[in-house]
């Protein structure tokens, strides 16, 4: 595909693919235009397009800054995208200290906090509460992987808000969750 492009051609595709997905790396562009790595890095470069380490942090600093129900620092893992009252996206990159020595499996409290805590930031409330959680772990996490989470609000009654929460790692589906959560104010 890359190769057969003229630079102009292939610097759109770049672009199109970071738009549709931030969380593309390097090689992964390069993989899927069938280019080398450095023929990506040049033409970001070019571009004025940062790495997607960089592309990451902005996105979470513009997303954190509207959360009303949770500091900045309460937030689990990486807040990206919020859109308050309707939905939002959240990663969690997982480390040796969040899972079991033996295996390297990660503690299932870790994954329950990056779903509630976006289930809280996308309420547009002061305070949130969660009120009934229903889980479905669906296949084990190792340290290392990175998470993630998005969430929307499916329902909304009075002060009760029913949010779906879908956990992915490498395009798999990991975990879900059905949250009942309360607003007080």
């Amino acid at each position: 595909m890359g190769k057969n492009l003229s630079k102009e051609k292939r610097q759109v595709k770049v672009k199109e693919k970071i738009a549709d997905n931030p969380f593309l790396s390097d090689e992964q562009l390069a993989k899927i235009l069938k280019v080398s790595i450095q023929t990506i890095r040049l033409d970001r470069l070019e571009m004025g397009i940062p790495e997607m380490r960089k592309r990451i942090v902005r996105l979470a600093q513009a997303a954190s800054s509207k959360v009303k129900a949770l500091h900045k620092n309460e937030i689990i893992g990486d807040l990206i995208d919020i859109d308050l009252g309707k939905s939002g996206i959240s990663t969690l990159r997982t480390t040796k200290e969040m899972s079991f020595g033996k295996d390297h499996l990660v503690r299932s409290h870790y994954i329950f906090s990056l779903a509630d805590s976006l289930a809280m930031a996308i309420i547009d409330s002061d305070v949130v509460l969660t009120g009934v959680a229903r889980l479905r772990y669906c296949h084990p996490v190792y340290a290392g992987q990175l998470l993630v989470a998005k969430a929307r609000i499916a329902t909304m009654k009075s002060n009760k808000y029913l949010v779906s929460v879908h956990i992915k790692s490498d395009h798999r589906e990991v975990f879900t969750a059905k949250l009942i959560m309360v607003s007080l104010h």
